[in-house]
C-alpha cells in the first residue's frame, strides 16, 4: 500500500519531469544553433587573425547589449500566450493579440538602437578603447545593425510557436540558418566567388543576411503549418491595440533589463579587458563564447520553465506551477555539474577550436583563456539557477523584483568586485572573472529564495 502511495506521488512529478524535457530539448537545440552561428562568425574572425577577433568582440559586446534588450521584451510574448493557453485552451484572437503587440514592441526599439550602433566607432573611443580597434569594430557594426529588426521578429515567432508546445519549427530554421551564415560569411569577409573582400564589415553583413533568411523561414512555417495558421497572425498588422501593446511593455521591459544588465555586465568586462592588454580581451572573446554555448542550456531549461509554469499559473493549478518550477531548477542543477566537469577537464581543447593552440603568437592568450574557463566552470551552477530562476518567476508573470535584483548582483557586486579584484589588487583578467562569478552567485540566491517565496504564497 504503501508502494503504491509512494508510486501515485511520483507520477505528476515524473509526468512534468517528461513534458518539461520535451519542451526543452529543441529548446536548447535552438539556442545551442544560434550560439554555433555567433562563434562561426568568431571563428571566420580568428582566420584574419588575433586583432580581428579583439575588434570583433568590442562590436559584437555593443550589439549584443541592443539585441538582448530586444530579446528580453519579445519573450513577454511567452508567458502571457502561455497564461492565456492555461485560462482558455483554444484562445485564438488574445493570442494573435499579443503576438501583433510584440512585433510593434520590437520595431519600436530598433531605430534608436541603429542612430547608436552607426556610431559604435565613436562610441568605442569614448569608452577608452584602442582607436585602431575601435575603427575595426566600427566597420562590423555598420553591416550587423541592420539585423535586428528581422531578429526581432524572428524571436517573437519563436516565442508563439514555443508557448503554443510546437518550438521544433524554430529549431529547423535556425539549424538552416548556420550554414547560411557561414557561406555568406565566407564569401564576403574573405571576397569568393568574385565577391571583393570586405573583411569585418562583410561579417556584420553576412549576420544581418542570416536574420533576414531566418525570418523569412519562420514565417513560411507559421503560414503553412495549420496548426500555426489557423491564428492569422499577420493580419491587419498595421492595427493598433494599446492595452495589449502596454501589457507587453509591462512584462517584458523588466525582462529587458534583467537580460540587458546581465549581458552589459559581460560588456563591462570585455571594456575592461581591453584596459589591461589586446591578448587578455582575445582570451576574453574565447573563453566567453566557450561558456555562452555551455549557457544556452539552462537558457532553453528556463525559456521551458516559463512555459509550463505560465500554463498552471493560467489555469490557477498551484501543485502544477510547483512541480514545473522545481524541476526546472533540479534539471538545470544536474546539467551544471556535468558541464563544470567538461570545461575543467579539457580547456585547452575548448580553445582550440577557435585559436590554433600550437602557434607560439597565440600562446599567451590560449594561457589566459584556459585561466578564465577554470573560473567559468566554477560559476557553471550559479549560472544555471539565474537563468532558470528568471524563467520560471517569468511564467507567473514577476519580472520587476528580479529586476532589482539583477541590477545589485551584477552591477554593484559583480563589476564592483571584479574592477577591485582586477586593478588595485592586480588580479589583472582573473580578477574580472572571479567578479563576474560572485554576481551571478548572489543573484542565483536572490531568485531562488523568490521563487521559493512566491510558490509558497501562490499555494496559500
Amino acid at each position: 500500500m504503501q508502494r503504491t502511495d509512494s508510486g501515485s506521488a511520483l507520477r505528476p512529478w515524473l509526468g512534468e519531469a517528461r513534458a518539461l524535457v520535451a519542451l526543452a530539448l529543441p529548446l536548447v537545440a535552438g539556442n545551442l544553433a544560434w550560439s554555433t552561428i555567433a562563434a562561426t562568425d568568431l571563428l571566420l574572425l580568428g582566420r584574419l587573425g588575433s586583432r580581428a577577433v579583439a575588434a570583433g568582440a568590442l562590436a559584437l559586446n555593443i550589439y549584443t547589449a541592443f539585441m538582448i534588450f530586444g530579446i528580453g521584451l519579445t519573450n513577454a510574448a511567452s508567458p502571457l500566450i502561455a497564461a492565456e493557453r492555461g485560462r482558455r485552451r483554444h484562445s485564438v484572437r488574445d493570442i494573435r493579440r499579443t503576438v501583433r503587440q510584440t512585433l510593434w514592441a520590437g520595431a519600436m526599439i530598433c531605430v534608436p538602437s541603429w542612430l547608436i550602433l552607426w556610431h559604435g566607432e565613436a562610441l568605442l573611443i569614448l569608452l577608452g578603447q584602442e582607436p585602431a580597434l575601435a575603427t575595426e569594430a566600427g566597420k562590423l557594426l555598420r553591416g550587423l545593425q541592420w539585423a535586428l529588426l528581422p531578429y526581432f521578429a524572428f524571436l517573437t515567432l519563436r516565442n508563439f510557436v514555443t508557448a503554443l508546445e510546437r518550438p521544433l519549427s524554430a529549431v529547423i530554421v535556425i539549424a538552416l540558418t548556420i550554414p547560411v551564415n557561414l557561406a555568406a560569411g565566407w564569401i564576403l569577409i574573405f571576397g569568393k566567388l568574385g565577391m571583393p573582400a570586405l573583411g569585418l564589415f562583410g561579417a556584420g553583413l553576412a549576420s544581418t543576411l542570416s536574420s533576414l533568411f531566418m525570418l523569412a523561414a519562420m514565417i513560411l512555417a507559421v503560414l503553412t503549418d495549420r496548426n500555426f495558421r489557423r491564428y492569422h497572425l499577420f493580419g491587419r498588422l498595421w492595427v493598433p491595440d494599446w492595452p495589449r501593446f502596454r501589457a507587453v511593455w509591462r512584462i517584458g521591459l523588466p525582462i529587458a533589463v534583467i537580460q540587458g544588465l546581465e549581458v552589459t555586465v559581460f560588456n563591462a568586462a570585455v571594456f575592461l579587458m581591453g584596459l589591461i592588454d589586446a591578448a587578455s580581451l582575445a582570451a576574453h572573446a574565447v573563453a566567453i563564447q566557450i561558456a555562452s554555448l555551455s549557457f544556452m542550456v539552462p537558457m532553453g531549461i528556463g525559456q521551458a520553465g516559463t512555459v509550463r509554469v505560465g500554463l498552471a499559473y493560467g489555469r490557477g493549478d498551484h501543485a502544477a506551477l510547483g512541480r514545473a518550477g522545481w524541476s526546472a531548477l533540479a534539471l538545470g542543477a544536474l546539467y551544471a555539474l556535468v558541464a563544470a566537469a567538461i570545461i575543467l577537464a579539457v580547456p585547452q581543447l575548448l580553445v582550440s577550436v577557435f585559436l590554433d593552440v600550437a602557434a607560439p603568437a597565440n600562446a599567451e592568450v590560449v594561457r589566459l583563456a584556459c585561466i578564465f574557463l577554470a573560473v567559468a566552470a566554477v560559476f557553471q551552477l550559479s549560472d544555471c539557477i539565474q537563468a532558470i530562476g528568471a524563467g520560471i518567476l517569468r511564467g507567473i508573470q514577476d519580472t520587476r523584483v528580479p529586476m532589482i535584483f539583477a541590477g545589485i548582483g551584477y552591477w554593484v557586486i559583480g563589476i564592483g568586485v571584479g574592477t577591485a579584484l582586477a586593478f588595485p589588487l592586480g588580479m589583472k583578467g582573473t580578477g574580472v572573472w572571479i567578479g563576474l562569478a560572485t554576481g551571478l552567485t548572489v543573484v542565483a540566491v536572490l531568485l531562488l529564495a523568490r521563487w521559493h517565496r512566491r510558490e509558497a504564497l501562490i499555494g496559500a
